[in-house]
């Protein structure tokens, strides 16, 4: 056992706390449901960018590069200023959603470079422009383009050209639980010698504006401050002599006397009255003043312990540094094949680092949010309880570390994003993969009627049901790692799970016919119309999408059952109800919405929604995306021996063989034994799934160089239109950023390759072949003359994603598309995970580090090397 999961056992026996210090500091808390307290519930505009240099925030704290404790009551991050800008860069900037063309959008370059699950060693990529950061510009320029034009990023303004600009990388490295090693070094890349401000910062969140609260105290003493917190004890920040220690409140302006933005104050403007000139407070920082001449690099080093008598405290930090970097190639290398390339795991190695890095503090208590606080500074007004967001999710309690899909951009937790991260997750830390999924079904977060809670912007939005496919993953990764299954983690996940299915059933299934609907699906984008808004007046949508997921929902819960059935006989009883439930969904979904019309379409070998019009009229939506591949998804395979060990399923599965042929003789339903006698449950048959791939595998359709596309090609020259009560809804193949903002934000795709659906669909590929073996192959690409089984299918499938991160034949990275820059030295090895990618360049598009789902990449490229397809 290597030294890294020596300390992750430690932390899970609770015998040395690990990671009581993480990387939890989120890197924007300005613009969030959580400080939003309008009348009007205008998120963006009533706390801007520029406002959080001098607004303290009510439910948590941001910063560059930063750590906290798990709670963040004490905090450390880094600002700097380059002499130029007009404040310093104490966060990242980017645009709110009313200010880009394409929504929201961070506008920075940052990296996350390395990561180990305890953050015993952590490395981060800051490159800050050495000429006044373009704000304006950015904010002018984006703001005055189309849906139809690119968006205008920090590379575009210049800001990069000749190299001007530093490189700097922030490093950590824990001795001991409470004692970290931190070590900034600085490149200037740039042809002349520059100054650059450093200013690392270290501070209390404010929680002392509560009653009864006790307010922490921070002190300079020479290179030291020391922070007295009435709940961690003192903890003390030690630092290579600096220029000076500048000291405030971390207050707002409104407060009056010394506020959070008096570092910037003094530093930017003179202001001296702006910083306590005693060195005590609640914010404080060590100022160094570099001088860096062109090409060379400069170090800062600290220490942040619990040890006041140290006499060289500096002295160690590189030596600790080298011994956590070592152990963290040593983690690396027994985790990520070393049969594959140094680029190969380069690129899963960052991905690893990412899915670490967004681990985030996530504090929300709907009660107190919509009381308001009077007594903090400024006043925080209570909102309406009837009209505001999500006031009836008042058991909501969140004072967790949480799994972000990006701290900029997605700074919350997402249910069904959460499922995506527990992948990569699994093998990284199973702990925390298994704290995660279980803390979402939790009672402070599940809603008293089973919903799982969405996300903040809107709670009972409708997210995929997802988590049981997590849950189930969950559990056999670390299963195989450990060599022993976690039985009470699962069966704690399945219980609450029940409650999710019967929601799923009692209120998305509206005629009672085991065609479901579901408002945002993961797929809202892709389809006619907003499905989370009012669909036409009286009618009702029949989704391909949704009931796919519930088949598949069903399907996991089954696989479950049998898991816990090996345990405890009595859940035999539980997988015949799922046995049950699914014949009748893929009964359905096949078939009939009502005995009238069915989602599958003979004709065109493809599942459509289907719009039941209030005179009964039906509309089959034939759009051809993803909603028509999901019912691949819903598929399992049962073992041979797993059926033996279970008498009591077996009795009455075979009773619906004999006595139920209008349910089993239609779909894959465990009749006929396949490869090494395993039985498969599937919503489509050898037939429809050889139709399916045919349309999902054709290049002139889904299949592109860097995955499966979430719209054919075919409506490229021919979109779909449909006009109801005088509208017009209309789609067509867009590879990049769609030119509709019918679903808000940045939420406008419809057509790039999206990581999700393209992991689920391999994992379904992999399914089949258990059963089907080799003798099933299917010609990939369509039309090629090339057959294969589908194993290989799921692995070109997996290369072609995984493209877009490698090199090209001209040395290039697709996922940069025709940025130059990104393709240079000191900017091509330093990756951005994005929300999606485009369907015929592979360029990144959306949020820039969207490591929850596409971190995934790792997962592919840890199985394609263990099984030579790299």
């Amino acid at each position: 056992m290597n030294v890294e999961r020596k300390r992750l056992l430690e932390n899970d026996k609770r015998t040395k706390y690990w990671k009581r210090w993480g990387p939890y500091l989120a890197e924007r808390q300005w613009g969030t449901v959580r400080e939003d307290y309008s009348e009007d519930g205008d998120v963006w505009n009533s706390f801007p960018y520029e406002m959080a240099l001098e607004r303290a925030y009510r439910w948590g704290e941001d910063g560059i590069g930063g750590i906290c404790d798990t709670h963040a009551r004490l905090c450390l991050a880094f600002s700097f200023w380059n002499g130029e800008d007009p404040f310093i860069k104490e966060r990242m900037f980017g645009l709110a959603n009313p200010e880009g063309n394409h929504g929201e959008d961070v506008k920075e370059c940052y990296y996350y470079l390395d990561n180990t699950p305890t953050h015993s060693y952590m490395k981060y990529l800051y490159k800050y422009p050495q000429v006044e950061f373009p704000y304006e510009a950015l904010r002018k320029v984006n703001g005055s383009r189309t849906q139809d034009e690119p968006e205008y990023e920090l590379v575009d303004t210049g800001v990069f050209d000749h190299d001007r600009y530093y490189d700097i990388f922030i490093e950590y490295g824990k001795k001991s639980p409470t004692d970290i090693a931190i070590r900034l070094t600085i490149f200037n890349r740039g042809d002349e010698e520059k100054k650059l401000h450093i200013l690392p910062t270290f501070w209390a969140r404010n929680t002392w504006f509560k009653e009864g609260v006790e307010k922490p105290t921070l002190k300079g003493e020479g290179s030291l401050i020391a922070a007295d917190h009435p709940e961690l004890g003192q903890w003390f920040l030690y630092g290579d002599e600096p220029k000076e220690l500048l000291f405030t409140e971390n207050e707002s302006k409104e407060k009056g006397g010394y506020t959070k933005g008096g570092i910037n104050a003094y530093l930017v403007h003179g202001e001296k009255g702006a910083i306590n000139p005693e060195q005590v407070g609640t914010k404080g920082a060590f100022h160094y003043e570099l001088t860096i001449p062109p090409g060379e690099s400069r170090e800062v080093h600290l220490r942040l312990c619990t040890d006041k008598e140290l006499k060289h405290p500096t002295d160690e930090v590189t030596k600790t540094l080298k011994v956590r970097c070592r152990e963290a190639e040593e983690f690396y290398g027994e985790l990520i094949p070393t049969s594959l390339s140094d680029e190969h795991r380069m690129i899963a190695r960052q991905a690893c680092a990412g899915m670490l890095w967004n681990k985030m503090y996530y504090n929300l208590v709907i009660p107190s949010w919509l009381k308001g606080d009077p007594d903090f500074s400024p006043p925080l007004p209570p909102h309406d309880p009837d009209t505001a967001r999500n006031s009836e999710w008042l058991h909501l309690h969140s004072d967790d570390v949480v799994s972000t899909p990006d701290k900029w951009e997605f700074n919350m937790f997402f249910s069904w994003d959460t499922a995506f991260h527990a992948l990569p997750l699994s093998a990284l830390d199973p702990s925390y993969a298994k704290h995660h999924l279980n803390l979402l079904t939790q009672e402070w977060y599940m809603h008293p009627n089973g919903m799982l809670p969405a996300y903040e912007w809107n709670f009972y939005d409708v997210n995929p049901p997802v988590h049981a496919w997590a849950t189930l993953r969950t559990f056999k990764i670390d299963k195989k790692q450990n060599g022993a299954g976690d039985y009470t983690f699962l069966e704690q996940v399945f219980q609450k799970l029940l409650l999710n299915f019967t929601w799923w059933v009692n209120r998305k299934d509206h005629a009672g016919k085991n065609i479901f609907q579901g408002g945002f699906l993961g797929l809202d984008n892709i389809s006619v119309f907003n499905r989370s808004a009012e669909l036409p007046a009286g009618s009702t949508l029949y989704q391909s999408d949704a009931t796919s997921w519930m088949g598949m929902f069903c399907l996991n819960m089954l696989a479950i059952s049998f898991e816990l059935s090996l345990k405890d006989v009595a859940y035999q009883g539980m997988a015949n109800k799922f046995y049950n439930h699914f014949l009748l969904i893929a009964d359905a979904i096949n078939y009939s919405a009502d005995r009238s019309h069915p989602l599958w379409n003979e004709e065109d070998g493809f599942y459509y929604d289907v719009l039941k019009m209030a005179d009964g009229e039906e509309h089959p939506l034939k759009v051809r995306s993803l909603v028509g591949l999901m019912p691949l998804l819903a598929v399992t395979t049962i073992e041979a021996e797993t059926l033996e060990k279970m008498p009591l399923f077996r009795k009455k599965m075979e009773w619906f063989l004999h006595h139920r042929h209008d349910l089993c003789d239609k779909v894959a339903c465990m009749k006929t034994p396949g490869m090494n006698e395993r039985r498969i449950l599937s919503i489509v048959n050898q037939e429809k799934l050889v139709k399916l791939l045919s349309v999902m595998l054709d290049e002139n359709q889904f299949l592109s160089t860097y995955g499966i596309c979430s719209i054919s090609k075919c409506h490229e020259e021919t979109p779909f239109s449909l006009t109801l009560d005088g509208k017009t809804f209309t789609v067509d193949y867009e590879p990049g950023e769609s030119k509709s903002r019918l679903f808000g934000g940045n939420s406008n795709w419809r057509g790039p390759i999206w990581f999700p659906l393209n992991i689920l669909l391999i994992e379904a590929l992999q399914k089949y072949h258990y059963y089907y073996g080799d003798e099933l192959k299917v010609e990939c690409p369509t039309g090629s003359g090339n057959f294969m089984n589908l194993w290989d299918v799921a692995a070109e499938i997996a290369q072609r994603l995984v493209r877009i991160f490698e090199k090209n034949e001209e040395g290039k990275r697709p996922v940069f598309g025709d940025y130059a820059k990104f393709q240079s030295e000191h900017f091509q090895d330093h990756l951005f995970f994005h929300e999606y990618f485009h369907g015929c360049s592979g360029k990144g598009l959306g949020a820039s580090h969207q490591m929850g789902w596409t971190g995934c990449v790792a997962k592919l490229i840890k199985q394609l090397g263990e099984y030579g397809h790299l």
